[in-house]
């Protein structure tokens, strides 16, 4: 059992967003919804009978996704890494999730949602980690040039000879 899990917070689109998701993500579902009855959306101002709670399951990771109304926005302050095999993982994800492309980079993108997201290549934290810390300069170098993650471009740079 998940001891912990994120909820995110929408103004009306939890369940648009737990159908889009789950398209997204390989192996996930949806679980239990719940409705605003008379008095929740009274005091929310949401429409009775509205989708108030979507859980969901996003490849093996629990998500809460909540209609709280217009009051809270998403940032970059929180975001989900999405560890990826290959490049042909990144390029998936990056498809799937960018809608926002100012706010690419490094690696981070927004959703059509406003979620933030880090599409990021498992080799990437392997390169970076490097004992050798002129490798691992050379790819944060690289890295930092780049909106989605091109990982031949970072082995380039960590292989090259000083």
């Amino acid at each position: 059992m998940q001891k912990i899990s994120p909820c995110l917070w929408f103004d009306n689109q939890a369940e648009e967003a737990a159908n889009y998701y789950t398209e997204v993500f390989p192996n996930s579902k949806i679980g239990d919804t719940s409705r605003y009855d008379a008095e929740a959306a009274k005091v929310s101002g949401q429409p009775e009978g509205s989708v108030l709670v979507v859980e969901v399951e996003l490849d093996g990771q629990k998500f809460t996704l909540l209609n709280g109304g217009p009051i809270f926005k998403f940032n970059e302050a929180i975001s989900f890494i999405v560890d990826c095999a290959d490049q042909a993982e990144v390029d998936r994800y990056w498809e799937k999730l960018s809608a926002i492309p100012e706010s690419e980079q490094c690696g981070w993108c927004k959703d059509k949602y406003g979620v933030s997201w880090q599409i990021v290549p498992k080799q990437l934290g392997q390169m970076l980690s490097d004992p050798d810390k002129e490798k691992a300069q050379r790819v944060m170098h690289a890295m930092l040039q780049m909106k989605k993650i091109d990982i031949d471009k970072l082995k380039k740079a960590y292989d090259r000879k000083s």
